[in-house]
């Protein structure tokens, strides 16, 4: 019998034995029927909750086949999010009110996830703009792979002068007098920015926790329910996953999870890899947190950072030694493997390599897997097929169109990335968003961009031969993604037996205009057969998190995604907070007193962390 039966929906299945239906009965975390309403009810008891969909559209939760959740989560709490916000007067006034109710000596950081093409304005804010809404609180913005800009209180805060040299790979922009403006620019590569934002104040564990499940929480408001996480620069294992292994261990996941390890150490990735091997075997965890394997850095020699507003960088000649090492490791563990990999010089070379190492040690069936592909040629597409690998793609382009045209024509720009000819040469593909730092966690935006080919801001990319419907992009988000964590049998389908995983819609994808897609959101979302997010008529039936941490935090003031209407958004912000942050209570939106009372423990106690800190909202 079933724990929870939805009915009364218009549920897309992606099921091809059964593609639509009315209800959908669960029991201990799988689907045990779905079909018409009579013969689903027949699976209720007097234990069953029965949730009345009001003909609203169900489809399985979404899957990110690439983004970097597990970073993401430790950062969430601190960082502004200018996603989804259409005007950079709104941005910039978002900007200006959390300055306002930031302490010494934390940070504003917009930390990537929009482009200055989404703005009605089609600019970044100068220098002088920040400066002026920002004299004294240090501010950092992250613009995608390119650049950041960094006010004098930032500037300051990191140590940049007119001594400080650039470094390999990135430039400092300076005055006539030689002083940094507060400009950072990546030539040809991102580690000037990442180096400089990791510079910033950090949160602590307890606060780090929180963080980390109301990132979860803002991906179940999108309908996600399974990422895989491809590691990231900065991202240390183990030390940087102790975090998600306690959430793990308390049962406090509402996201599924399968990660990769990024090799952090150039010149010292084959050592990386043969310890983390010996340490883990492959795909070793259960359905909630699994490892998934290797990349998606495997050696520093291969990475070709996309920056379309700079040429293609021409990568070393210790490319194919490095990665045969690594590969040929990988494929003697069995681990599965993934590679970032934009341009299809870079991609010719490595599957140059994989060919090599596959004759030696065959891959026989081991998933492997291309991250971006942006400009893969029809001819490595087919090598990528024969080989057995897949294809990750992400909404890259929707942030970086304009870029891409503009250095390369419209009619390179119409075919990157080639998705059509990937779909049709039979190799499997998933969509994934990339985020945080470079595009935006929302799927709806990447939905957006499959189906209408166009960028945010609003360049008509592609045609109709390079286009998708929206049941083919759909599909792409789910069981085209769950190939590459194995779990193609298991998720991404309605179906009896699969996981039941799954999102209501706050509008029927397959109906509302289609500049409405990525505004589209759940309103309920569940994971293995339990509600992990309601909104509306279901938020009742959502489990309660803790305010988010530390009280000044944006995600308290401002939430996260701003699609549509700003005014909107602050209405909704405002009621939320009213119920868990009442006047009174010491939180920075009321005024910055009554902190001892908040927490419950003294301010000021000397033996303990918050006394040795000054305040436990303001500083850490």
């Amino acid at each position: 019998m079933a724990d929870l039966i939805i009915r009364n929906a218009r549920i897309t299945t992606l099921d091809p034995a059964r593609p639509s239906a009315a209800a959908i009965a669960i029991a201990d975390g799988l689907v045990v029927a779905v079909g018409e309403e009579n013969d689903v009810m027949a699976h209720a008891s007097d234990a069953t909750r029965v949730i009345d969909a009001h003909r609203r559209r169900l489809v399985p939760g979404l899957n990110d086949s690439h983004t970097h959740l597990i970073r993401g989560g430790l950062n969430y709490n601190l960082e502004l999010r200018w996603d989804g916000v259409r005007s950079l007067a709104d941005a910039m006034a978002m900007l200006k009110a959390q300055v306002a109710i930031t302490p010494a000596p934390q940070w504003v950081r917009v930390v990537g996830g929009f482009t200055q093409h989404q703005f009605a304005e089609k600019r970044l804010p100068t220098l002088a703009e920040i400066n002026a809404a920002a004299p004294d609180t240090p501010v950092f913005i992250l613009h995608l792979y390119d650049r950041a800009l960094l006010n004098a209180a930032a500037l300051r805060a990191v140590g940049y002068s007119k001594d400080t040299p650039d470094p390999p790979g990135g430039q400092i922009q300076r005055d006539k007098a030689g002083n940094p403006t507060g400009l950072l620019l990546a030539k040809p590569n991102a580690l000037i920015l990442y180096a400089t934002l990791a510079m910033g104040p950090r949160l602590p564990p307890d606060y780090q926790l929180n963080s980390t499940r109301h990132f979860m929480r803002e991906l179940n408001r999108l309908g996600i329910t399974s990422v895989i996480d491809a590691g990231g620069g900065f991202q240390n294992y183990p030390d940087d996953y102790a975090i998600i292994r306690k959430l793990h261990a308390d049962d406090q996941l509402t996201v599924r999870i399968a990660y990769n390890l990024f090799t952090q150490n150039k010149g010292k990735e084959l050592a990386d890899f043969r310890r983390w091997s010996d340490l883990l075997a492959p795909r070793e965890g259960d359905d909630m947190l699994r490892h998934n394997g290797a990349g998606e850095m495997l050696v520093f020699s291969a990475a070709d950072f996309e920056l379309f507003n700079e040429p293609r960088p021409e990568l070393p000649p210790d490319l194919e030694p490095d990665l045969e090492n690594v590969v040929r490791l990988l494929s003697e563990k069995r681990w599965p493997f993934r590679i970032h990999a934009t341009y299809d010089e870079s991609i010719t070379r490595v599957l140059d390599v994989y060919e090599k190492v596959d004759r030696q040690v065959p891959f026989d069936g081991l998933h492997w897997i291309i991250d971006h592909a942006e400009t893969i040629s029809e001819r490595n597409i087919e090598r990528v097929r024969a080989l057995g690998g897949g294809i990750a793609i992400q909404h890259r382009m929707a942030f970086q169109g304009e870029a891409f045209a503009e250095r390369y024509g419209a009619a390179q720009t119409a075919r990157t990335p080639p998705i059509r000819r990937m779909l049709d040469s039979g190799v499997p593909v998933g969509a994934g968003t990339d985020a945080t730092r470079v595009a935006s966690y929302n799927p709806w935006t990447a939905l957006h961009w499959l189906v209408s080919g166009r960028t945010l801001g609003g360049l008509q990319m592609y045609g109709d031969d390079n286009r998708l419907q929206r049941e083919e992009a759909l599909r792409l988000w789910t069981r085209g993604s769950a190939w590459f964590s194995s779990e193609q049998m298991r998720k991404g389908a309605l179906a009896v037996g699969q996981f039941a995983d799954m999102a209501l819609l706050s509008a029927d994808f397959f109906s509302v205009a289609e500049d409405e897609i990525r505004d589209i959101a759940s309103v309920l979302t569940i994971v293995g057969g339990r509600v992990v997010h309601g909104d509306g008529d279901y938020a009742a039936l959502a489990p309660v998190l803790p305010a988010p941490m530390p009280d000044w935090s944006p995600v308290n003031h401002r939430g996260g995604y701003r699609g549509g209407g700003i005014a909107e958004a602050s209405a909704a912000f405002a009621t939320a907070h009213a119920r868990t942050h009442p006047k009174g209570s010491g939180c920075g939106v009321h005024g910055r007193h009554g902190h001892a009372a908040h927490h419950d423990a003294p301010a000021d106690n000397p033996g303990g962390f918050w006394g040795a800190l000054g305040c436990s909202c303001f500083a850490f």
